[in-house]
């Protein structure tokens, strides 16, 4: 069971063999632009010019899997994973690695996401076992545990989810450029009822935390648009409440996405400032 809860997961994170074989135009542009940064479009369709290349080492933090080219986000979004680096590290809690962020000029991925389009999302493992100083060719395949025991009833593995994911969680929800956090529904249900000591002191954080497919050994931050950049589409609002009810005790229990509407699917038309981006190439 395990296994196959790790195989949903992949749908968000798949590490081909032959990654060059599944590239797009996006993902054969390896420089930013320079100039004003600008999320445009929506994080599931859209694009990004003047990105910033988050280093791949940092207080608190290391980047993994650079083979992606995916360490380039807007400039809030950089300064989002330093800084909860440089909280974390002043918390006393262990390194943790940072996974896919954007492309170079964001734009659709070949593979691994539908979102990170905009330069505004990230994805953060929830492992502690992490090893500073790991070289390149370590960073591709690291040891990722699922933080969830997938049996006929998924739940916590304590062995891996505790204290130091909670904390670690609490300090990305409180920056207040979060919109919104991904966590496996297993994972939010264990948090409402204050594993790791989640609801300490009231559970009105949680709000953020939203529960998604996969997520299992990672979680997904996803930040507000921003005021400098016009162009960029906003979510629907969160719901009010910190999202602890019947339904997600309901989702917890069904951890495979729905299957897609039969038929063929529409195409996306880009915003008309991301096809001119592509365009004009590396």
């Amino acid at each position: 069971m395990r296994f196959w809860l790790r195989a949903v997961a992949g749908l968000a994170f798949v590490f081909p063999a032959h990654a060059a074989e599944r590239a797009n135009v996006w993902s054969q542009i390896y420089t930013p632009t320079p100039g004003l940064a600008q999320a445009i479009g929506s994080t599931a369709n859209g694009c990004l010019t003047g990105g910033v290349q988050l280093p791949a080492d940092g207080a608190g933090y290391e980047v993994i899997r650079l083979s992606r080219h995916r360490y380039f986000g807007h400039g809030d979004m950089v300064d989002f994973v330093e800084g909860l680096g440089k909280r974390a590290q002043a918390a006393g809690l262990p390194l943790f690695y940072v996974g896919d962020m954007a492309q170079p000029r964001g734009g659709p991925l070949p593979f691994g996401h539908a979102s990170h389009q905009t330069g505004l999302d990230v994805d953060i493992w929830f492992t502690a076992m992490t090893k500073p100083g790991l070289p390149p060719a370590a960073r591709e395949d690291p040891p990722l545990p699922s933080m969830i025991i997938a049996d006929e009833t998924p739940r916590i593995d304590p062995a891996e989810f505790g204290k130091r994911q909670v904390a670690l969680l609490r300090l990305a929800a409180d920056d207040p450029r979060v919109d919104r956090i991904f966590v496996n529904p297993v994972i939010k249900l264990a948090m409402c009822r204050g594993v790791g000591g989640a609801t300490a002191g009231g559970s009105a954080w949680l709000r953020r935390l939203r529960p998604w497919w996969g997520h299992d050994d990672h979680f997904h931050v996803r930040l507000r648009c921003p005021d400098s950049s016009p162009e960029c589409e906003p979510q629907k609002p969160i719901p009010d409440g910190d999202g602890c009810d019947a339904a997600l005790e309901d989702w917890s229990h069904h951890l495979t996405p729905p299957k897609p509407p039969p038929g063929p699917r529409v195409p996306k038309v880009m915003p008309a400032a991301c096809q001119a981006l592509a365009k004009r190439g590396s």
